[in-house]
Order: C-alpha cells, then structure tokens, then sequence
C-alpha cells in the first residue's frame, strides 16, 4: 500500500523560476498570486526579505484551508545596500557596474506556515563577478535579460557569463533556497514531500 499524495504546497509567488525549482525538486504545488505589495522597510536585508516572504505566505493563508504556504523574497546586496528589480535599461546597467568585480550577497527569506505553525527562515549566497567590460555590460543590458531579477541579472541564463563563482546554494540566486526548503520540508513533514 502506498503512502497518500503530498498535498500541494501553495506558493505565494509570481516567478516562473520559484515555479521551476519546485518542479525540478519534485515538491507538488500549486502558484497563487500574492495578496502582498513588497515596499522596502529600511531593515537590514535579512530582516526585509524575512518580512518579505512572511507579508506573501500570510496574504494567502486564508485560502489555503490546511495545505501549507510558502511565501519567498530575494535580494541582492552590496555594501549593505539592496538592489532589486531594475526600473528600465539605465538602472540596469548602472547596477551591473557596481557588481562589476565585486562580491555580493543574494539573500532570500522563506516562510513555512501552516493553520498551526510558522517558520520563518532565511538563505545566504554570495555571488563573484567578474570584471565586466563595458561592451559586456551594455550586450547584457540589451538582451533584456535583467527584467524582473533582482540584482539585474539572470544566473541560470546569460548572466552566467557574468559570474566567477558563488558560494553557497545555486538555487538559492536563481530565486528559491532549495537545500533550506528540503531541510524544512524534512523536519515539518517527514517523508511526505519525499525528504526526511
């Protein structure tokens, strides 16, 4: 006799790669547009995108009935400072040249709840790039390629070219911190997603 499916995890979020990280892992889920508008609080980047990914699982909580939530948020940081999603071509490319040759953070948070409990938890990967040409940077920023990421840049894509090395989950700079979400789904739910 086999064990009942997993119930589908519902992920508060928009983007296709939170939505292609599940898949590759094997976590069934179903995507649900958050109820949330992210605003920058001032905190220091952890606690922004801890409050982040919180303010996104809580804003669809009350339709989930007893599946679980999974609310997520990543950032780039630089010398403190948090870089999102560039506004058009200029802030593109003016964020990749501060990147240029230099090491940065890509700092995610993600929460867990369900009607009973709430985690609340958060990822670190620091990311190395190379000393960027400006032919470089402007090729990049016509490709289009940094809409909607945060940071400007897309690692799983031609951002790779960019990189040097990264320290920490690779996953986690495309936009979910996978070995913390396995490692989650192992103490909260043994066996049941298949880890644990």
């Amino acid at each position: 006799m086999s064990a009942p499916p997993a119930p589908p995890l519902l992920l508060a979020s928009r983007s296709p790669q939170r939505r292609a990280i599940l898949e590759q892992l094997g976590v069934p889920f179903e995507p649900i547009i958050p109820q949330y508008r992210e605003e920058s609080t001032g905190a220091d980047p952890v606690a922004e995108v801890e409050s982040h990914a919180q303010g996104k699982a809580r804003s669809v909580a009350g339709i989930a009935d007893k599946r679980p939530v999974l609310g997520v948020d990543t950032e780039v940081v630089l010398d403190g400072r948090v870089y999102g999603k560039p506004s058009d071509e200029a802030e593109a490319g003016t964020m990749l040249e501060k990147l240029s040759g230099r090491t940065h953070e890509v700092v995610s948070g993600l929460c867990l709840l369900t009607p009973g409990w709430e985690e609340l938890r958060h990822a670190v990967t620091r990311v190395s790039f190379r000393a960027l040409t400006p032919r470089e940077l402007g090729l990049y920023v016509v490709s289009e390629e940094w809409r909607e990421r945060a940071g400007g840049y897309a690692i799983q894509g031609l951002g790779a070219g960019l990189v040097e090395r990264i320290e920490g989950d690779y996953l986690n700079v495309v936009g979910l911190p996978a070995a913390l979400l396995v490692n989650l789904l192992a103490e909260r739910f043994p066996g049941v997603y298949g880890y644990g």
